[in-house]
């Protein structure tokens, strides 16, 4: 029986559909649209999820200050495209919003617990809660239940590994891929940097820049066609040594992770999709290089043979490379719709900055030793993955909320994504279909969720009726199923906003 995992809903309107990483506007604009077509959530909604968003002005994203920007300009919000059978502009929030904090009271602990304490004995939630609330700005728990428990997270583990990655490598820090071409330019390498969403086009673009450098060095013959002498011939060889350790994840084969390799092209996936659980193949390396050599050919370089696996030479040349969309946008993206690919990509990256090899035992070491750095309370964790699929890992409530915490630290702009990558109630990623449009926590809640069989967790942002910002973690196990543990963990989470 196949693991339970996330299962992200996918809609045209999700943020990471269309041209790569340049849709988020999308994604606040279907936000807005949400709250434009909820006529019984008002403008005290879309304050509120202004609010939720957080005033960070370093961290919040840049599409979504674009559309307050614009919204302000114009007196009221333009919620997407206007169409005949789409919703009205609704009134805009007020252009002003004060700070969380300012001049507000600290949240009354035993409010807090009469909130609760009759909703973490639900029946849904199985035979064991472990919970943590704090207060960001203080860094005060305001309430535990089990907070210093390790449990199994699932995916609410890739807030630490979100976390260590951007703390060590910076959210501008881009992955890149090469190719490399030997002295004699006649063999060229696929050099693998470990970017899982690699595309089709992105080697297209790289195969025309190997096709200038090798008719510059002289590599075209006189019998070209269509104006351009053609280049070549190269033997094509890939390299996928950044890597180590075994490429298969302890769940493997699963269609929730592609085997975990430096070289890959659309995260092994064969039908097409950008998240959720998909058909993966056995060998991504090879299908990349393979596609490689389809483009060069287009790009009128001529290769000889099948591609095949070898180290670049030590004096090969880089004369073609991409680089990924920024750290920042792959960490959004891996909170938003819980992408295991791209979190044990992060996790490798980490462990390569530390100094350690780039395997789920080096990557352990290095996410856990980068949490300790930042003084955090990494007491009985185990990361056994980045991605949570691994039933060995395990957090407390009490880290995942100080991971929140810290993320949400003025002087800590860089791990902003952690928290505008967190999905959103309602709105985004794998909380897209989990609250209705009138319920009390959509657009309020922002949360990663994480799913397996058995195991249900939740952690997140809320903002409470103090304008506190408050981390929670709610981490369950023994739940007989994800339909009955869900809804317990949305209403607790609920509650916070509402206290």
């Amino acid at each position: 029986m196949a693991e339970q995992v996330e299962e992200p809903s996918v809609r045209p309107s999700d943020p990471w559909r269309g041209p790569k990483f340049l849709t988020t506007k999308r994604n606040g604009s279907h936000t807005w649209q949400v709250i434009a077509g909820s006529a019984t959530l008002g403008l005290a909604v879309a304050a509120g999820a202004v609010l939720a968003a957080g005033p960070w002005d370093n961290g919040q994203r840049k599409a979504e200050r674009a559309l307050a920007a614009a919204a302000d300009r114009t007196g009221g919000a333009h919620h997407g495209r206007t169409t005949p059978e789409g919703p009205r502009p609704a009134p805009s929030a007020p252009a002003v919003l004060p700070a969380l904090t300012a001049g507000k009271a600290a949240q009354d602990p035993a409010g807090l617990r009469a909130a609760l304490t009759p909703l973490v004995d639900a029946p849904g939630l199985g035979k064991k809660l472990a919970a943590s609330v704090v207060d960001t700005a203080t860094g005060e728990q305001l309430y535990g239940h089990g907070a210093t428990t390790p449990m199994t997270p699932a995916s609410t583990i890739k807030i630490a590994t979100t976390t260590a990655a951007l703390s060590v490598l910076g959210p501008d820090h881009r992955i890149a891929t090469t190719a490399a071409l030997s002295s004699d330019s006649r063999t060229l390498t696929l050099v693998g940097g470990g970017d899982p969403t690699l595309a089709k086009a992105d080697l297209r673009a790289m195969a025309d820049e190997v096709a200038d450098a090798l008719r510059e060095d002289g590599g075209g013959s006189e019998d070209g066609g269509d104006g351009e002498d053609p280049a070549g011939p190269v033997r094509l060889t890939y390299d996928v040594s950044r890597y180590s350790g075994p490429e298969l994840h302890p769940i493997s084969p699963n269609e929730n992770i592609a085997p975990v390799t430096a070289l890959m092209i659309d995260e092994g996936r064969l039908d097409g999709s950008d998240r959720g659980p998909a058909a993966r193949t056995d060998d991504p390396a090879g299908d990349a290089a393979r596609a490689f050599a389809e483009a060069l050919e287009k790009a009128g370089v001529q290769v000889t043979g099948a591609p095949r696996e070898a180290r670049a030479a030590d004096k090969a040349r880089t004369v073609a490379t991409h680089r990924s969309a920024p750290l920042s946008a792959l960490a959004e993206r891996t909170l938003t719709n819980s992408d295991n690919d791209i979190a044990e990509a992060l996790a490798r990256q980490t462990a390569i900055a530390k100094g350690e090899k780039a395997s789920f035992a080096g990557a352990r070491r290095a996410v856990t030793n980068e949490l300790k750095k930042l003084q955090l309370p990494v007491g009985g964790a185990h990361f056994a993955d980045g991605s949570g699929l691994d039933r060995k890992d395990r957090v407390t409530p009490a880290l995942l909320t100080a991971l929140l915490a810290r993320a949400a630290d003025p002087d800590r702009p860089g791990l902003r994504p952690v928290l505008t990558g967190l999905p959103i109630a309602g709105f985004s990623g794998t909380l897209d279909s989990r609250y209705e449009r009138d319920a009390a926590g959509t657009g309020l809640v922002r949360a990663k969720t994480g799913t397996l069989q058995g195991v249900n967790s939740l952690a997140g942002t809320v903002v409470d009726r103090q304008g506190r910002l408050l981390a929670f973690a709610f981490l369950a196990s023994g739940s007989a199923s994800a339909a009955g543990a869900e809804p317990a963990l949305d209403a607790l989470a609920t509650a916070l906003a509402g206290v």
